[in-house]
């Protein structure tokens, strides 16, 4: 790792930027770099950004925003230099109508797991409207079974916040809870003292499409998207 590298990857650890912006942002430096065979302590905002391999000249609009952000991000606050970057022509955005389930499905979707973790896990999605991020941070004691909420930690803005706990739901992670009785993470994982992944959870949503039958594409921003 060349000492830039690691000046950067400690800057966004200091601003708590999440894990995934951080990769983001060191491939996108990287690119840049390795575009102009030089570091990027010898380049600057006048050179065009990089945001694809040139095999793929056709980029769409978050991945050249993304690359426009990591290189300021180095220059501002790594380098210390001041960021004067021309406008960037950003292609535009192609809009298409979300995947919307319908309740029937959404029941045939949650029916297809025999795993009553499976179910707890995509009815907490289905019933909070929660980033599935956010779903598997939680832990036993962010469900606050008095007052009817559930904490939310660290969420979006790195903020703490509380939504609303159903009744409906609560039977459902009480039922959960007596048969597996998790102590820490609500949902762990596989590896001892971890939460499940995100990854876990996607693979979960297309494996019960397959059993569900479903044709329309499932995964658990879906599940948001029918709840709010």
């Amino acid at each position: 790792m060349t000492p830039l590298r690691q000046r950067m990857l400690e800057d966004m650890q200091i601003r708590q930027l999440s894990p995934h912006t951080q990769r983001a942002y060191l491939a996108a430096v990287t690119r840049f770099a390795k575009h102009f065979g030089r570091s990027p302590a010898h380049l600057g905002p006048a050179h065009p950004p990089v945001s694809a391999p040139p095999a793929l000249p056709h980029t769409s609009r978050s991945v050249l925003v993304l690359a426009v952000a990591a290189r300021r991000f180095v220059y501002s606050v790594t380098l210390g230099r001041p960021w004067a970057l021309v406008r960037v022509p950003y292609p535009r955005t192609q809009r298409t109508l979300p995947v919307v389930l319908s309740q029937a499905e959404v029941v045939r979707f949650l029916r297809a797991s025999p795993s009553l973790k499976q179910r707890a896990v995509l009815t907490t999605l289905y019933a909070t409207g929660l980033r599935v991020s956010e779903v598997v941070a939680l832990k036993v004691r962010d469900i606050d079974s008095q007052r009817m909420l559930i904490r939310v930690r660290q969420g979006k803005g790195r903020a703490d916040r509380y939504v609303i706990l159903s009744p409906r739901l609560l039977t459902v992670l009480r039922t959960y809870w007596k048969a597996l009785r998790p102590t820490d993470w609500l949902f762990p994982g596989r590896a001892p003292g971890a939460p499940l992944s995100t990854r876990q959870v996607a693979r979960i949503c297309q494996e019960l499409r397959q059993h569900a039958g479903l044709t329309k594409a499932v995964s658990a921003h879906t599940l948001r998207t029918v709840s709010t």
